[in-house]
């Protein structure tokens, strides 16, 4: 068999075999290029707030602070949010809890009330959410802190995600976010999880893809020597 013919037998086989990735991936990387990663992820509707500093010399007696153990934290971050000025403890053992930095008052875990008050805090959509849910286990959408709260908007599919145990926002997931998810999902060939792009299968096929690119390489010389050889004849 001839080098020419040997080439055009990888490269037609090949190219059959992995044609429909090649496919996905050509058409989500152009989807990738369209959009900012920014506005993939929301980060156009959060609400803008001017920085505050710390009040120092509000902050109450840490030594009152403890879990629902009796035991003291090991981490301790202090944030200024539209609640006030909060802590946010971390324990050796168990979640993480909200304080109020004044009276080192517990404020978690969060409710489903002060949830959408969050929600609605974080982003500049104006409409109250049409539904509120807690989440207890991870989803091909949220896979952040759990507990939490899903807070879905009408606008653009929102849904903006609050942790339970501190309050804080953990997610924004859009229409738009999720249709980036998808096609990430056929970009990497990870169907369950969408995470992983270093398993065989997308090595296989890029191999694969990779040797069909180059049997076509080969063939070029060729295929254009034959073409001339046509017109002439012509």
């Amino acid at each position: 068999m001839s080098i020419a013919r040997f080439a055009s037998w990888v490269h037609k086989w090949l190219a059959l075999l992995v044609g429909v990735q090649i496919l996905f991936w050509v058409a989500s990387g152009l989807f990738f290029t369209l959009y900012p990663i920014e506005q993939i992820r929301s980060e156009n509707l959060i609400h803008k707030v001017s920085p505050r500093a710390l009040d120092i010399a509000a902050i109450g007696s840490l030594e009152t602070m403890r879990d629902a153990s009796g035991r003291p934290p090991i981490k301790l971050a202090i944030e200024q949010r539209d609640m006030g000025q909060v802590i946010v403890a971390e324990f050796a053992d168990g979640p993480p809890a909200l304080f109020d930095a004044a009276s080192m008052k517990a404020l978690s875990p969060v409710d489903a009330q002060t949830a959408t008050r969050i929600a609605r805090g974080h982003v500049t959509v104006k409409s109250a959410p049409t539904s509120v849910t807690r989440i207890e286990a991870e989803t091909p959408e949220y896979r952040g802190a759990l507990p939490a709260w899903r807070l879905q908007f009408r606008e653009g599919g929102l849904a903006v995600y609050v942790a339970v145990n501190t309050g804080a926002v953990t997610a924004r997931r859009s229409d738009l976010w999720r249709l980036y998810d998808t096609l990430w999902a056929l970009h990497i060939m990870d169907w369950r999880d969408h995470e992983n792009f270093n398993h065989p299968l997308i090595i296989i096929t890029a191999a694969l893809t990779l040797i069909s690119t180059i049997a076509g390489i080969v063939l070029l010389p060729f295929r254009i020597r034959f073409r001339r050889r046509a017109e002439r004849g012509a």
